[in-house]
């Protein structure tokens, strides 16, 4: 028997129902934790025993590799495999609606998806260009702005198999970050901002001890979108920002074929963290601003249980779960 939230729950509280207990969210993250690292090992046990009973050479890590692209195609998958164990423990073991993951809806909104994208897409062209421009004045890292094109047959492969993985990577690790760790904390909690930060430098950690402007920008991103998270009352914009931020620069890596999993946000220079803050500043701006607009939910509907059928705000049939009709 699932048990919805009470109507009025902000974003951070959707995990506190009827049924919660703080053990149901600790056996959860076991839960999450031991069969996301086992199918990661299985994930990628499986890839490199192909390639070497395939003969491929041994790639950065040592290991057997078809090659960059499939070792990054690899990479985003062993992250992604944590989105369904992520949905299943909000269901099987807090006995909630998978669905209050998503939003306050009880669902993925997907048209505000749809207008948090384009913004997101421009905020990351802005951010590459900035730090880009910085990194030339100051004497930084080579930009790479000479290297050789790929040519258009790799670039294109490059690009649609990017398009498949990317978006399900990058949703795992908000639903993981933004989700499960920030509602998480927050049932127990009636202020966001400490599960905001927890989750945000958890959120860092996860990808590696870099160079501290780049651990420090980690940690900016994740409690900016948690922050976005709350105030908005989905993952929506987080996840266009995160799934923006990740398609963008591996399609521009791609085009000088220049695909690589040797390095991560972590390793990011200072000129790098310098522009990204007022950049997220100004995509919360913007987004909070059009979700004002649209008067988007943020507590979860008076009128209507989580686990019934009912329409949003913009008049879209919706039903518990992660996908809208």
């Amino acid at each position: 028997m699932l048990t919805p939230p009470p109507p009025g729950t902000p974003y951070h509280r959707l995990a506190r129902t009827a049924g919660h207990r703080w053990w149901r969210t600790a056996l959860g993250t076991v839960f999450i934790v031991l069969l996301g690292f086992l199918a990661m090992i299985i994930v990628y046990g499986a890839y490199t025993v192909a390639a070497e009973i395939a003969g491929r050479p041994d790639g950065p890590d040592g290991m057997a590799s078809f090659g960059a692209l499939p070792d990054l195609t690899v990479g985003f998958l062993t992250i992604a495999v944590f989105l369904p164990f992520t949905l299943l423990a909000a269901r099987w073991i807090q006995e909630r609606p998978a669905g209050t993951l998503s939003s306050v809806a009880g669902r993925l909104r997907w048209r505000w998806l749809m207008i948090c994208l384009p913004v997101a897409a421009v905020t990351i062209v802005v951010f590459i260009a900035g730090a880009t421009a910085l990194s030339v004045v100051t004497g930084g890292e080579d930009a790479g702005l000479d290297d050789p094109l790929a040519g258009w047959g790799p670039f294109l492969i490059s690009t649609a198999v990017l398009l498949l993985v990317v978006p399900v990577q990058a949703a795992a690790e908000e639903y993981v970050c933004r989700g499960w760790l920030l509602q998480g904390l927050g049932a127990g909690l009636r202020s966001p901002w400490l599960p905001i930060v927890v989750q945000g430098t958890v959120f860092a950690a996860l990808h590696g001890w870099g160079t501290p402007w780049g651990f420090a920008d980690l940690v900016v991103f994740g409690v900016v979108t948690g922050w976005l998270t709350v105030r908005t009352g989905g993952l929506e914009a987080a996840i266009a920002l995160h799934v923006m931020n990740n398609l963008i620069g591996s399609v521009l890596a791609a085009a000088f074929g220049d695909l690589t999993i040797d390095e991560t946000a972590a390793d990011m220079p200072w000129q790098a963290v310098v522009v990204d803050a007022p950049v997220l500043i100004g995509f919360a701006a913007v987004i909070l601003w059009l979700a004002r607009r649209r008067g988007l939910a943020t507590v979860t509907p008076v009128s209507a249980p989580l686990n019934a059928h009912y329409s949003d705000q913009n008049g879209i049939s919706a039903v518990s779960g992660i996908s809208g009709h």
